[in-house]
């Protein structure tokens, strides 16, 4: 009991200190990441156990109270995992979460697909595990049996299917910004497009 009161007291402070638009730990109690972490702690427990269709029905139930939290009853989560806004968040069955990690919305933690995972061995391990202190940003994509080091960076939008070791940064390529044409350059645009289409040339 006394080992629980400890680590809703740490979920509590950890999302006060890492959610800058959450001020008390009142306040902390409406936040998404708290259903979804503790129903998987539950889950987890009875999914170990032999239960599957229990801790399955009680992920459901916590996905759908949470926005799209979708965390599997095999995962294994670490101490003071934060998950900010929530949103399509997917942690696969095998998938391994060290302490502190922190992750953003629509982050998938994920297999490669049942065309590939049919062919390991049983019992093999078809998701990521994620080091200590990890910050997996908005729509990052991890698949397959990779390993993402400690204190490691996965930028925003990023598609990781290798190993990546400790410390480093993974970062998708960024945005053009795209100035728009000037009127002259407009009408240069279009006199080659009339050009093309009259041409026939495609």
């Amino acid at each position: 009991m006394r080992r629980t009161i400890t680590r809703v007291r740490q979920d509590l402070a950890m999302i006060v200190a890492r959610d800058p638009s959450i001020h008390t730990h009142a306040e902390a109690l409406l936040h998404p990441a708290l259903p979804a972490l503790w129903a998987h702690r539950t889950a987890h427990v009875l999914y170990t156990r032999g239960h599957r269709q229990l801790a399955r029905l009680l992920a459901y139930l916590a996905r759908a109270v949470t926005g799209g939290i979708e965390i599997h009853p095999g995962a294994r989560l670490g101490r003071r995992v934060f998950i900010d806004h929530g949103a399509a968040v997917v942690i696969g069955e095998t998938v391994e979460i060290g302490d502190d990690v922190t992750i953003f919305h629509q982050v998938t933690l994920g297999a490669v697909g049942w065309w590939r995972d049919e062919r390991r061995e049983p019992g093999a391990r078809r998701h990521p595990v994620v080091g200590d202190r990890v910050v997996l940003g908005t729509n990052a994509i991890v698949l397959g049996p990779v390993t993402v080091g400690d204190d490691a960076l996965i930028g925003a939008g990023s598609l990781v299917l290798r190993d990546v070791p400790p410390r480093a940064r993974v970062t998708a390529p960024a945005a053009d910004v795209v100035v728009p044409l000037s009127p002259a350059e407009r009408a240069e645009s279009e006199q080659l497009l009339r050009t093309l289409a009259t041409a026939g040339c495609w």
